[in-house]
């Protein structure tokens, strides 16, 4: 963390070549780039007085990442400060009416018994807003998570998790010390999903809990009755036996703090599922199916300022052959919970997902903001003409929106791949001084880092007369005469775009030891309307193949890069893409597939969410588009990169990925097992390498195998912690 958080990003010079001196970045060294701080989240006070955003740095051995609570001022009067500060870390803010910081933390509670020193589950904490030390005011024994606040009224919701038999947290302490000391790990499914990205399902189940001050209540032990500055808060199951129902549950709490609106899981055949939407009563936990579509998935809710809406996302069922389609609804609750009335589709002519939505304070509309042509504006919906005006106008992605009370400017975290997350103030009243869609930066608690290049932008037309375009990264010292060599990477999902900073596939890395990084949006990319998703559905080796090829085809045209040194690079999907151009040209030196889909008719019911995937992977899909069968035709070196905990893209596609590249691929082992491919494996890492130091090998064995395959220096040396 920089000394002050106004100071300029750190610049040093070093001895080049002869006597020229060299400038670099903390992208030249890996140290230095994984120390950076990263910032997160954004929310604001209920008087608009105070925004809050999360630091994430590292510990002192460069081990661990741990966060911790800033508040920056709205008005950039004051730098930012540090609001917490412990071993463990926290996160989830939220405010109270009454100005009182929320948020959760392991760290232990000086008040605690001995025994209860030791938990390693969140608990919720507050932090006066008028000064004085954070105190803890629940604990759970499954933990405390998502923690919502009603605006105008003192009440809390948040999630936890609960062992089925259990009737309160007390019987849920007793058996889950029962399970710890019989050392009993064994879990009985009776239905589907059992596992979640890195996570094993079960047996507990997410729970909402609540808690609203009533008149009348017992609640006295408090300094302020009507407040959340309790000494420990009594809260209300309000989803007794809820089974898989709230797995990846998305809620939002009404403002006067009498209600819920949630995403409801509803088992279909096959062990799919679907989610509706439910309203649940904090006094009386009473639960009502607000919409139910069979053809979709329903989510995001968020209830209008006066209670009596709420906005929400519709994803329809897709299938073999016709791509999911996101739309935005808006639902009447009715007065006095006299019952909802009927939900309408909101600007449905605009072909844009939208996401991150927030109501204006009067309800007259949305912001929202939506991928589009590389970039994720703020985006204005007016409900009474049902029409969207774009807010911002530059290369930036926005998210986490936090409207002023009064509606006169949002507040947004900004990213793209000039900077990472930074918030920012959007106005959205013109004046004299400043149109509207003017943005401030605000002064953040660290300044962004120096790149060690320029970004530009390449399109092209493919053959079927489609643009296509990304982004290109392409570092300082690239000339016609002294061109770059070129690493395509590939982004996954596939639903996604290359619009926003990414601390984990960071082309800035790469641009520092020489590549020019080209940062593609091929078929199934979001941004460019819903045809151009459908280009690519269920036929993931067409479209989006030759969409990657002709527009690396552009970028090797442009003289500052050198099309006799390139290599193609991504993960998930990406790595997916990585193994089939693998097994389809041989035009790259060098191939990095990372977390990849190898084998499609093994990955479809092996996933942790089989049913999804089953919509669009058809076995004729899985035939005739999956890279394994063309490992014969692989004759470029390929790094392959997997983590066992990897449950989205199972550990079993890596194995036998490098099996069948040793024993049948174009570049077969020779008699002593020797082959230029090489195995990156990841013992106790997922989908994400996430471990500072584990991001650190990752990176220094990629650039080692780019090096030596693409620009033709000798088989690197191996980091000494690789053994």
């Amino acid at each position: 963390m920089p000394s002050s958080p106004e100071s300029g990003p750190e610049l040093r010079l070093i001895q080049g070549e002869g006597d020229t001196p060299t400038l670099t970045t903390a992208f030249h060294e890996l140290d230095e780039y994984v120390a950076l701080p990263r910032m997160s989240g954004l929310v604001l006070s209920p008087d608009g007085s105070r925004l809050v955003t999360q630091v994430s740095t590292l510990n002192h051995d460069a081990t661990k990442v741990h966060t911790a609570l800033w508040e920056v001022y709205p008005t950039r009067a004051r730098p930012a400060r540090r609001l917490t500060r412990s071993a463990q870390g926290e996160s989830g803010a939220a405010f109270t009416p009454d100005g009182d910081l929320l948020f959760t933390s392991r760290r232990p509670n000086a008040d605690a018994s001995d025994d209860e020193k030791g938990s390693d589950k969140p608990a919720l904490w507050v932090l006066p807003a008028g000064g004085g030390e954070a105190r803890i005011v629940a604990t759970r024994p499954g933990g405390v998570r998502d923690v919502r606040t009603a605006r105008s009224s003192p009440a809390v919701v948040f999630a936890t998790d609960m062992l089925p038999r259990a009737t309160d947290g007390a019987d849920d302490e007793r058996l889950r010390t029962q399970r710890k000391d019989t050392k009993v790990s064994a879990i009985l499914h009776t239905g589907y999903p059992v596992r979640h990205w890195d996570a094993d399902l079960g047996p507990d189940v997410p729970h909402l809990l609540g808690w609203h001050f009533r008149a009348g209540d017992d609640v006295a032990r408090s300094v302020e009755v009507a407040s959340l500055s309790v000494e420990h808060l009594k809260v209300d199951d309000l989803t007794p036996a809820p089974g898989a129902a709230l797995r990846e549950a998305q809620y939002d709490l009404s403002p006067d703090g009498s209600f819920v609106v949630s995403t409801w899981n509803v088992p279909m055949p096959r062990g799919a599922h679907r989610t509706v939407l439910v309203r649940i009563e904090l006094d009386s936990a009473e639960r009502t199916v607000l919409v139910d579509d069979p053809d979709a998935d329903l989510g995001q809710p968020v209830i209008s300022p006066d209670g009596r809406a709420v906005a929400y996302v519709r994803w329809s069922h897709s299938d073999a052959d016709t791509a999911t389609r996101s739309t935005l609804h808006v639902l009447p609750l009715g007065a006095d919970a006299a019952g909802p009335g009927r939900p309408r589709a909101v600007v449905a002519h605009w072909d844009r997902w939208t996401t991150c939505h927030q109501w204006l304070p009067d309800g007259s509309g949305l912001l929202v903001t939506a991928d589009q042509d590389g970039r994720a504006p703020v985006f204005a919906i007016d409900l009474a003409t049902d029409t969207v005006t774009q807010v911002t106008h530059d290369d930036y992605a926005y998210s986490d929106l936090q409207v002023a009370p009064d509606a006169s400017v949002v507040y947004a975290m900004r990213a793209s791949y000039l900077a990472p997350a930074h918030p920012v103030r959007i106005h959205l009243v013109a004046d004299e001084h400043r149109p509207r869609g003017t943005v401030t930066v605000l002064r953040a608690p660290a300044p962004p880092p120096t790149l060690p290049g320029m970004l530009d932008e390449v399109r092209t037309t493919t053959e079927d007369g489609v643009e296509v375009r990304g982004w290109l990264a392409v570092p300082d010292s690239a000339t016609a005469e002294s061109p770059a060599p070129l690493l395509l990477w590939i982004h996954g999902g596939p639903l996604g775009s290359w619009n926003s900073w990414s601390w984990r596939w960071n082309p800035w890395l790469m641009v520092a030891q020489g590549y020019a990084v080209l940062l593609p949006d091929p078929a199934l990319s979001t941004g460019y309307g819903q045809d151009f998703v459908q280009r690519g559905w269920g036929r993931w080796g067409d479209a989006p193949y030759t969409d990657l090829m002709a527009i690396t085809d552009a970028t090797v045209a442009r003289p500052e890069i050198d099309e006799t040194r390139t290599a193609a690079m991504g993960g998930s999907f990406g790595g997916y893409m990585a193994n089939w151009v693998a097994g389809q040209t041989d035009r790259f030196d060098a191939i990095v597939t990372h977390a990849s889909l190898w084998a499609l008719d093994q990955f479809g019911p092996t996933t942790d969410a089989a049913f999804y995937w089953a919509r669009e992977m058809s076995p004729e899909m899985a035939e005739r588009y999956s890279p394994h069968r063309n490992v014969a035709s692989i004759t470029t070196p390929m790094l392959v990169i997997h983590g066992d905990k990897d449950y989205r893209v199972p550990i079993g596609e890596g194995l036998r990925l490098w099996y069948e590249l040793l024993s049948s691929s174009g570049l077969p082992a020779d008699d002593e097992g020797r082959t230029p491919h090489r195995f990156l494996y990841y013992p106790d890492e997922n989908h994400w390498i996430l471990t500072p130091q584990h991001a650190k090998v990752w990176y220094q064995v990629v650039l080692g195998f780019l090096a030596q395959h693409v620009l033709g220096e000798d088989a690197p040396e191996l980091p000494e912690t690789l053994g």
